[in-house]
């Protein structure tokens, strides 16, 4: 199963409360104050790493939980801090926030007519009503009102009717809405999700000439938490984009050691497929997505094309794969201007990619006059024949293909 995008929830470990202790030992009247600090809570961290491919981990586990920190003892021992989370993500990841969820303190102001009251009530009750609030995540959620047992739910009906808007062509998926907090492209790369809360003072830190025994300490603060989306977009070099059936599948497996399904009917590449294309002489190697087949009306989430079309941003050249042979009753010009749009119509910026067209498929009888007919309607654009399925052309397709990764870089 492939999984390039996945939503998440993060929270970063709490920190430990200060601990209230005094130092007993014999022969030492009055020992003072001796509680210890509370350890820091752990931080949930994304780490990129290049062994990935998918976010196939985050799929199964999508609450990402740190360890809290140990609470602070006596003798001045301070707590354990909580072992930081470190998540493995494929590099390419993109971490958008959805929504922060962090729990916040908010003190009431007391006014001199509170006071008056808070005088007035008995001493247990007393300071009781004006402690600081902590903020949950659930304070967004609707009011609910309860009397004698019975709970209730209050809803206002006129304010919660949505215009429907009714199309007839589907739209396409909105990018996430939230914010883009981090883009993990690098081996090694790490982004601190959540941070981890900071633990409470001990008593001993409170320990004053005028107040020598501090009966209090230090909560421990709350670490960060929210809710991700999380994206992958694929680190390659070279897309290749062409309809299905086309012969992507092929020509990958006949530059690179993958073995994606290889079969002859179309939307075989149900998902994207990497290979790494390498070079003898000199060692060099260049990554290469295989997308599933754009059709038309891809842009607006027709077929597969849409979903995977993400993968292709990054990419520094594109190969459009065109089936000289018309196979499946098409014309390989046609091909060519509904590939053009279909990327406009996604993102305008995919045209000023450079871009290399492949003629594949050119051991059958008809591609050569569809060869000759392709090149007197497009004149200035330069084909590249192979027949991927029979390693024809291969060698003059590696060797282009790599001129214009480099005259990229």
């Amino acid at each position: 199963m492939f999984v390039d995008e996945i939503k998440i929830y993060a929270r970063a470990g709490h920190g430990g409360k200060g601990c209230v202790a005094f130092h007993r030992e014999a022969y030492i009247t009055k020992g003072g104050p001796s509680g210890g600090n509370g350890g820091r809570g752990g931080s949930v961290i994304l780490q990129a790493d290049h062994d990935l491919n998918n976010l196939i981990q985050q799929y199964y586990v999508p609450r990402l939980i740190a360890e809290v920190g140990e609470g602070g003892m006596g003798k001045g021992m301070d707590g354990h801090a909580g072992k930081d989370l470190i998540i493995k993500v494929p590099c390419g990841t993109m971490v958008w926030l959805l929504k922060d969820t962090t729990p916040e303190i908010k003190k009431k102001m007391v006014s001199p007519d509170d006071e008056d009251e808070e005088e007035e009530q008995p001493e247990g009750e007393r300071g009781a009503k004006h402690k600081p609030v902590i903020t949950s995540s659930t304070g967004g959620r609707p009011l609910i009102r309860s009397a004698r047992g019975t709970t209730a739910l209050e809803i206002d009906l006129t304010k919660a009717k949505t215009p429907v808007v009714e199309s007839e062509e589907p739209v396409a998926p909105p990018e996430p809405q939230g914010v883009l907090v981090a883009d993990l492209t690098e081996h090694g790369q790490q982004y601190v999700l959540c941070k981890g809360g900071r633990g409470g003072l001990g008593n001993r830190n409170f320990a004053t000439p005028r107040r020598q025994t501090p009966r209090f300490a230090q909560p421990g603060e709350p670490g960060t938490e929210g809710e991700f989306h999380l994206e992958l977009r694929i680190m390659a070099e070279i897309g290749l984009v062409g309809y299905p059936n086309a012969g992507k599948s092929t020509l990958l497996t006949a530059i690179s050691k993958a073995r994606p399904k290889v079969a002859p009917y179309p939307f075989t590449t149900l998902h994207p497929q990497i290979g790494i294309m390498e070079y003898e002489k000199d060692f060099k190697r260049l990554t290469v997505c295989d997308v599933p087949g754009l059709i038309e009306g891809a842009h607006m989430n027709v077929g597969l094309g849409h979903a995977f079309l993400r993968h292709i941003r990054r990419c520094k050249v594109l190969v459009l794969l065109l089936d000289m042979a018309g196979t499946d009753g098409r014309h390989p010009w046609d091909d060519y201007k509904q590939l053009l749009k279909e990327l406009e119509l996604y993102d305008p910026a995919f045209l000023k990619k450079p871009r290399l067209v492949v003629a594949n498929k050119m051991d059958e009888a008809v591609a050569e006059e569809n060869l000759k007919t392709f090149k007197k309607k497009f004149k200035k654009i330069t084909l590249v024949p192979i027949s991927a399925a029979f390693d024809q052309g291969m060698e003059n397709f590696r060797k282009i293909v790599r001129e214009a990764v480099e005259a990229q870089d």
